[in-house]
């Protein structure tokens, strides 16, 4: 008995095809999976440079925000937020500046010796701005190392 197979070169291509095909499909995907996380993580990197320095001088103000005690000092040739405040009736003041491209806050006695460069160094920014827009309204501008500028407006919530 002689079984007879009649194959054809259809029958040797079409897997090949499908698994080409398959292979040129899944390497599509994860090119674009790729460039989807690499934007992202670029994006994210951006927004923490950006935005972090500005998220911080807030935080600190919510924290501290009584009896009018924060203000806009120049120090040393320099804008500086000061917020005041008072603890076993020692005045404490807590200076936040830009010195030499980095955000720093320098937590000093009222009748100590202030220094600028004593300051505890936050992050690293190419430029920080502070100014007082208003009564207890203060514009906080910030611009990271790549250049990505950002401001934010807070205002002081306690009165003096």
């Amino acid at each position: 008995m002689e079984f007879r197979t009649n194959r054809h070169v259809i029958d040797l291509v079409f897997p090949i095809a499908v698994f080409f095909v398959f292979t040129a499909s899944s390497l599509a995907v994860l090119m674009l999976a790729a460039n989807i996380y690499h934007t992202q993580t670029t994006d994210a990197d951006n927004n923490y440079m950006t935005r972090t320095s500005l998220a911080y001088v807030s935080e600190k103000i919510r924290q501290n925000d009584a009896n009018g005690g924060i203000s806009v000092r120049t120090v040393e040739d320099r804008s500086c937020l000061a917020i005041e405040s008072v603890s076993y009736d020692v005045s404490y003041t807590t200076y936040i500046y830009e010195y030499e491209g980095t955000l720093k806050e320098l937590f000093i006695r009222d009748d100590a010796k202030l220094r600028l460069k004593d300051g505890k160094d936050i992050m690293e920014v190419k430029e920080f701005s502070i100014e007082e827009i208003g009564d207890g309204l203060f514009r906080f501008a910030s611009s990271d190392l790549d250049g990505n500028k950002t401001a934010l407006i807070v205002s002081e919530r306690s009165a003096p």
